[in-house]
């Protein structure tokens, strides 16, 4: 069985921030959201997150995709692991990493488990040109690693030492737990640390071993706003990479803002200045042009998406929308239609082969296919207290500048006059016209310019 014990308890006062600091966004997602996933992706069974600053947050946030302890007071990093004795009778390993540590990748999380099989705590590490302040992990000759010792407490001879401690742990769950009975805080801090347990383990002559992890950046942890920014740009450039890998073209990646979650088919390519964020998913072949921002949409192949706005929405394959378009809660735009210039969509249902070209918003409707929206159309949805539905049947078209005042249902084949206020339902094949007779004032026009 694996097992996991997340540390998300500090406040992080270097963030100067009401939020904690585990709940900081990085890459489109709090960094404790990012932990979480890498560990299921890890086939880790059992999850405990240690809260106490910022629990509610925390908790409102992963819901019961994990199991909670609460760390009250703060006593150090030993003190966090103690409240997790919930998987005290667990058989198997228990990785132990920071809540503020959202680089780390789930092909890392796999290797620190192989390594623990045959050992009964492994510590990751990284060998650095210069062990500056970090903590130097001491081995024996034999590599076992006889302990982890600060910085500050430092020999001159172990201050030589370049491979550090990274913070992260694998140990047997039954060990972990039985050399926790042991932890003191005998120190100045009056602090239980987890560091220690690797001399514990050693005096129990309990197998200790130390995983040197290729890219130090990948277990960077998050302290303060400067540290957040290099997190963000690691996973910016981890995830676009594995996109480029996976044959997406990205004309500048370095300008292109891409979520954890996204999932994105072959041969699209994705220009400068796009943000694709939250889960969405984009076919084959789908051009996204500049400025473009996608969160939560759905893309089908094929698709073409111009300096326009896509939220909680679909557009279905061969569709092109924009430039400056906004479609948002759950539009479903089909097949074959064009979305046009400075177009707003809000929870509509626009279908095959259906047109809307320019400066008109759709809200709370459902249009069949191959419909001609004019511009200027305005559905008129509200009436000040209730949101009202307006449908329009296949064929139907809407002549410019009409406004629908919903709730109205227009007929298949139906015709709108342009420049109607249309009231009530107009049948199949009809037209529906709503607007007062012209009249000309003869000779008026010259005699108002010359007054």
């Amino acid at each position: 069985m694996r097992s996991a014990i997340v540390l998300a308890a500090g406040k992080g006062t270097r963030m100067k921030s009401s939020l904690c600091k585990v709940m900081h966004q990085c890459a489109d997602k709090p960094m404790i959201g990012h932990i979480i996933t890498t560990l299921k992706k890890a086939d880790v069974d059992k999850i405990v997150v240690v809260v106490g600053h910022g629990a509610d947050a925390v908790k409102e946030y992963l819901q019961d995709e994990v199991t909670y302890a609460l760390q009250s007071p703060q006593l150090g990093t030993g003190h966090a692991v103690m409240q997790a004795d919930c998987l005290k009778d667990c058989d198997g390993d228990t990785i132990v990493l920071n809540g503020d540590g959202p680089c780390i990748q789930s092909e890392t999380i796999e290797k620190a488990f192989a390594a623990n099989e045959t050992h009964d705590l492994t510590v990751l590490s990284a060998v650095l040109d210069d062990g500056g302040n970090y903590g130097r992990i001491v081995r024996e000759a034999s590599g076992q690693v006889k302990k982890i010792v600060e910085a500050k407490d430092c020999t001159a001879q172990e201050k030589t030492i370049t491979e550090i401690n990274t913070g992260l742990f694998v140990f047997k769950t039954k060990a972990l737990f039985e050399g926790l009975k042991e932890l003191t805080n005998d120190n100045a801090q009056k602090e239980y640390y987890i560091t220690d347990l690797v001399e514990i383990f050693n005096r129990k002559g309990l197998s200790t071993n130390a995983l040197i992890v290729d890219d130090r950046d990948e277990l960077m942890g998050v302290n303060d706003r400067v540290d957040l920014a290099k997190a963000e740009a690691w996973m910016k450039k981890h995830i676009n990479h594995k996109h480029m890998l996976n044959g997406v073209t990205l004309i500048d990646w370095k300008n292109t803002y891409i979520g954890a979650d996204v999932e994105i088919g072959e041969d699209t390519i994705i220009y400068p200045n796009v943000v694709i964020y939250g889960k969405s998913k984009i076919g084959k072949n789908v051009q996204i042009l500049p400025n473009s921002f996608l969160k939560d949409a759905q893309i089908g192949d094929d698709a073409v998406i111009d300096a326009s706005k896509v939220v909680d929405s679909q557009v279905d394959a061969q569709t092109t929308v924009g430039p400056m378009s906004h479609l948002r809660n759950h539009t479903h735009i089909h097949a074959h239609c064009r979305i046009g210039n400075f177009v707003e969509f809000k929870n509509t249902d626009f279908n095959d082969g259906s047109k809307c070209a320019h400066l008109t918003y759709i809200g709370d409707s459902e249009f069949g296919k191959d419909i001609n929206v004019g511009c200027g159309v305005v559905t008129v949805n509200y009436d000040g207290k209730n949101k009202h539905r307006t449908v329009v049947k296949d064929g139907a078209f809407i002549g410019s500048n009409c406004n629908l005042i919903a709730p109205v249902t227009i007929g298949e084949n139906a015709l709108l006059a342009a420049g109607s206020t249309i009231t009530d339902s107009v049948d199949d094949g009809d037209m529906g016209i709503a607007r007062a007779r012209q009249s000309n004032k003869k000779g008026f026009g010259t005699k108002y310019k010359n007054k």
